[in-house]
């Protein structure tokens, strides 16, 4: 399997290279991606043949996390010779979501089937994708994502994975999910620390400990705010963890 960060930015930045979280996992010569946020779309479409995906999963109804399926629903419906749809795995009420930024009903439905999350388990073209609540907004999933069966993996409980946080306020959501040895792809918006009382975002030293405890191979953090420093997030972690640890960026590959 093959981890490409499409972009790992947070909600708002002053870097002109920042681009909202989106990250393509390949398998067995399919593609699923992870979130589609703002300004991510081209570069995805510079990457693989955006039709051609077997899924997307997007983890909640913050812009940053969804908003470019606005061009993706135009790629597909205008840019194509034929018009092609893509099925997303999202909160129930992402289509209401963006048929009301556009103000048209049946906007999302044009080229984009909508398949609701639950907490459990699903395939997604040769991938099995786990899906768990985490605390953020009242409609927030981290994903753990798998070889599924017939892909020759041995399913959900078959290793290793990438387990992916979005955004999310209690590292310990993220138990269930992350098995020994997997790739922990975890959002570290307040870096070194501490976040502010009542905001549901992580920092270093929640993800150090949960780390600590779930023992995966790697840990790659993501959505790092402005001016927060990337080193000082790094040696946050380390406190706790003792393995692989660095922040991402658009152009970041990893095969596992």
């Amino acid at each position: 399997m093959r981890l490409t960060v499409i972009g790992a930015g947070p909600a708002y930045s002053h870097d002109p290279a920042s681009i909202g979280a989106a990250y393509l996992v390949e398998h067995a010569g399919d593609a699923l991606l992870l979130d589609l946020g703002h300004g991510a779309f081209a570069r995805l479409a510079a990457t693989v043949r955006p039709e051609q995906l077997a899924g997307i999963a997007i983890s909640h109804l913050h812009p940053d996390h969804f908003i470019d399926l606005v061009p993706l629903r135009h790629w597909l419906r205008y840019h194509l010779p034929a018009p092609m749809r893509v099925t997303v795995h999202g909160p129930g009420a992402l289509s209401a979501r963006l048929d009301a930024l556009h103000d048209e009903p049946g906007f999302t439905a044009a080229a984009l089937d909508l398949e609701p999350l639950a907490p459990g388990s699903r395939a997604v073209g040769p991938f099995e994708l786990e899906i768990v609540c985490v605390e953020h907004t009242a409609d927030s999933y981290a994903f753990r994502i798998s070889a599924g069966k017939a892909a020759g993996g041995g399913g959900p409980n078959s290793g290793p994975g990438l387990v992916y946080s979005g955004d999310i306020g209690r590292a310990e959501d993220l138990r269930p999910l992350v098995r020994p040895g997997d790739l922990l792809l975890v959002e570290a918006s307040f870096g070194p620390g501490p976040v502010p009382p009542g905001v549901a975002h992580l920092d270093g030293p929640a993800v150090g400990r949960l780390a600590a405890m779930t023992r995966p191979s790697r840990v790659l953090l993501t959505h790092l705010l402005p001016d927060q420093d990337p080193a000082a997030t790094i040696v946050a972690v380390r406190a706790t963890f003792d393995g692989p640890v660095e922040l991402v960026a658009p152009g970041f590959a990893v095969t596992w």
